[in-house]
């Protein structure tokens, strides 16, 4: 099986701006010079993490777009989350977008409160398991990482864990802390991508984006200025150590009822 070369974009966002910010992203995209397979931006990439939901947009309009555009272009896949609206409900959603304009979506399930974001948006109820060049990549969002239940590998269910976010620098060692230990709890590669700078909250966000093996081992990390990095996922050596060590046959069996 290919290895899978994975791109973060770890960068500041406007505020509320989605014009700037996707001109912004475009201008980044643009300087990946070598070829990639997918590319993942932070959470709410268009708007940064606010709870002005005028801005959301219904599917299929501009920032559904400029993703399919992008993924044509790029030939590689686009991941991020942005505000969808349908009918009365807003969604804090993650689009997959592949080059040949297919597409899936997930809906954070853990709304942060703290924010108030559960009184804003629509909280899902399924996950998602994605297939890129054979890999299976389960995506997610934010404070989900909070929440090991929701994110457990399940009879190995799949390859690599991402996680795109605005998580505030005061926060940053559980953001370190947990995507280590989804890493070494799951078996899999684990991929952190966050914003940097200020958000219109005056919240500052120092990145720490992040690659981890599947023993919890960094790859790459990035804190506190703005980043565009290719880094390559190798298969071989993931199943080298599921066999060698396969802990994920003793694990609990569970079901999540909502």
């Amino acid at each position: 099986m290919q290895d899978l070369k994975v791109t973060l974009i770890q960068t500041e966002l406007y505020w509320e701006n989605p014009i700037a910010n996707l001109a912004m992203l475009e201008e980044k995209i643009a300087q990946i010079e070598e070829d990639t397979d997918l590319i993942v931006l932070p959470e709410m990439f268009s708007t940064s993490f606010s709870m002005n939901t005028t801005l959301a947009e219904p599917m299929n309009l501009t920032t559904f777009k400029w993703m399919k555009q992008q993924a044509a272009q790029t030939k590689a896949v686009i991941l991020g989350s942005v505000m969808i609206r349908e009918g009365e409900k807003v969604f804090n959603r993650m689009i997959w977008m592949q080059p040949d304009g297919q597409f899936q979506t997930y809906d954070k399930r853990h709304l942060f409160r703290m924010g108030n974001e559960h009184n804003h948006y629509e909280g899902g109820n399924k996950r998602l398991v994605a297939t890129l060049k054979g890999w299976k990549i389960c995506p997610l969002i934010c404070y989900d990482l909070r929440f090991p239940v929701w994110s457990r590998n399940v009879a190995q269910e799949y390859d690599v864990l991402i996680y795109v976010a605005n998580w505030p620098a005061a926060r940053a060692y559980p953001w370190k802390s947990l995507l280590v230990a989804r890493a070494i709890e799951n078996q899999s590669y684990v991929v952190g991508v966050n914003r940097v700078g200020k958000d219109g909250n005056d919240y500052a966000f120092s990145g720490d984006s992040a690659v981890l093996n599947f023993k919890g081992e960094y790859l790459f990390e990035k804190s506190n200025e703005e980043a565009v990095v290719t880094i390559i996922l190798p298969k071989d050596d993931l199943n080298a150590f599921r066999t060698q060590f396969p802990a994920y046959l003793d694990a609990d069996k569970f079901e999540i009822f909502d």
